[in-house]
């Protein structure tokens, strides 16, 4: 039975990679796959999902006005597809998550979304929020923090290595400004006041 799943890390986590190895599985074994990417993310160029790792693959693109499911059964019908593989989900709205939960029950195609669950700020992105909602099965990419501890959540710098605290959510390129921490180290790059408090307390008890 088809299912919507959702693959979600934080930044610089592989899931492209994941993405492309998990489609190219598919193809070893001669099954179609349907991949597709955020339009305005051309940082691998046009229509291309890239990792980092040097491997890349032509994909359809969507953006805000795209009805997915449309676009979906439009591609079924030309050529039988064993799944559809979406990057960059982070990107939908809250009604393409809807569309492509109706192409999973009514054309039977399952759908794997790869994307980020929080932004810099630790804020859920609403397509994100839509697929925590909405997936039928969910699964986390890890990467670590400096420290060692899996990585949640991630930080935004400017050129000098400065934290950001404030900015446009979507921000495309540049994924060497962010850094992945663990939720602790996230709250001390942010100037968590009650961090830096619980961090001298713990230090003052230690000493005495």
């Amino acid at each position: 039975m088809a299912k919507l799943y959702f693959h979600y890390s934080t930044m610089n986590a592989g899931k492209s990679t994941v993405l492309l190895q998990a489609s190219h599985n598919y193809r070893e074994r001669g099954m179609q796959t349907y991949l597709l990417t955020a339009r305005f993310d051309n940082r691998a160029g046009d229509s291309k999902i890239a990792s980092r790792i040097g491997i890349s693959c032509q994909a359809d693109t969507f953006d805000a006005q795209s009805d997915l499911f449309a676009q979906i059964q439009t591609r079924i019908t030309q050529d039988p597809v064993a799944c559809v593989f979406i990057d960059e989900a982070q990107f939908l709205s809250e009604d393409q998550v809807w569309q492509l939960a109706r192409a999973v029950d009514d054309l039977d195609v399952p759908i794997m979304c790869y994307g980020l669950r929080v932004d810099f700020l630790g804020k859920l992105f609403p397509g994100s929020a839509a697929l925590l909602a909405l997936s039928d099965e969910m699964r986390e990419v890890r990467t670590i923090c400096h420290c060692g501890k899996k990585a949640t959540m991630v930080v935004r710098q400017d050129a000098s290595g400065n934290t950001l605290q404030e900015g446009a959510q979507v921000q495309i390129g540049g994924n060497e400004s962010y850094v992945s921490l663990c939720r602790r180290h996230w709250r001390e790059a942010m100037e968590d006041p009650a961090t830096s408090t619980a961090t001298k307390d713990i230090s003052s008890a230690r000493a005495g």
